[in-house]
């Protein structure tokens, strides 16, 4: 068994043996915490019949305990700096390789098409730089890519607001739009004490399993986006307001407030009330008057 890279001191030899300085830019924090690794591969339930697919894996310390328990693991990694050091510490996992590119540039289907045909199932984890966490997660779940969850390290404010129950001050747009696509659960909080460098505020893992379907059934998915987002765009106003300001025309009030009261929900409410369901049924009513 080799060295944990997850450790202070094997942290420390690596960057130096490599002369790695840490770029703010891109959102690199280093994790040395070996038992917040073990906690995200059981979170993610990751065995010798699945492909892993992880974002940004920094110097290959959460590469290495998926690749200990996982059939293959395809890295992502955006810095070309990086490359050498992956190549250092990933040279005793055979079942470990790395991409140079851009996640959210990269054609997910055909990457799962040419690395993963020899597995059950493909699963996403990654430790996600914070200010990428939503594209890319996004990008995953809208492009519908065949994974069956995806378990992400990301910033504690995040992931709440991703899990919220409607009705809470966190529930918004976002966590519509991931749970539409996904059942979310948050694992845990992880201490900004963990990583190297230490960012300022806390983590949280998240585990996401992808619904084999939507959570609700819609006549057109990009309009329910709309309907939902322009539901958000003012907290303070009720759904009326929200929508009469933001998916317009304001001239057709009426027709909006009609399709208020067929979807049977009180124009008074807040969007952060309003369930997924309510939503999309809100979504197809406003549609058949403003739509079709």
């Amino acid at each position: 068994m080799t060295k944990d890279i997850a450790t202070p001191l094997r942290t420390k030899e690596i960057l130096q043996k490599h002369g790695f300085q840490l770029k703010k830019s891109l959102g690199q924090n280093f994790l040395i915490d070996t038992n917040i690794l073990t906690n995200i591969v059981e979170a993610a339930e990751i065995d010798e019949e699945t492909g892993v697919i992880e974002v940004g894996p920094g110097i290959g310390a959460l590469t290495e305990y998926l690749a200990r328990k996982a059939k293959k693991v395809v890295s992502i990694e955006i810095d070309q700096r990086l490359l050498p050091v992956l190549a250092d510490t990933l040279s005793p996992y055979s079942n470990a390789e790395v991409v140079h590119s851009d996640v959210l540039k990269l054609d997910l289907d055909q990457l799962i098409k040419d690395k993963f045909s020899d597995v059950k199932q493909v699963k996403v984890v990654a430790n996600l730089p914070y200010y990428v966490t939503t594209p890319i997660l996004m990008r995953f779940l809208e492009g519908k890519v065949d994974v069956t969850s995806i378990t992400v390290m990301i910033q504690s404010e995040v992931a709440q607001r991703i899990a919220a129950e409607p009705g809470t001050k966190e529930y918004g747009a976002l966590s519509i739009a991931a749970q539409y696509y996904a059942e979310a659960e948050r694992v845990m909080t992880v201490p900004a004490s963990v990583f190297v460098p230490p960012p300022r505020v806390d983590s949280a893992v998240l585990h996401l399993r992808v619904r084999n379907e939507p959570a609700a059934k819609v006549i057109d998915e990009r309009y329910f986006f709309e309907v939902f987002h322009a539901s958000f765009a003012n907290r303070r106003k009720t759904i009326l307001n929200n929508l009469v300001h933001n998916l317009g025309p304001k001239e057709r009030k009426v027709d909006i407030e009609e399709a208020l009261t067929e979807a049977a929900i009180d124009p008074k409410r807040r969007g952060e009330t309003l369930s997924i369901q309510e939503f999309a049924t809100l979504s197809d009513a406003l549609y058949s008057r403003l739509k079709a």
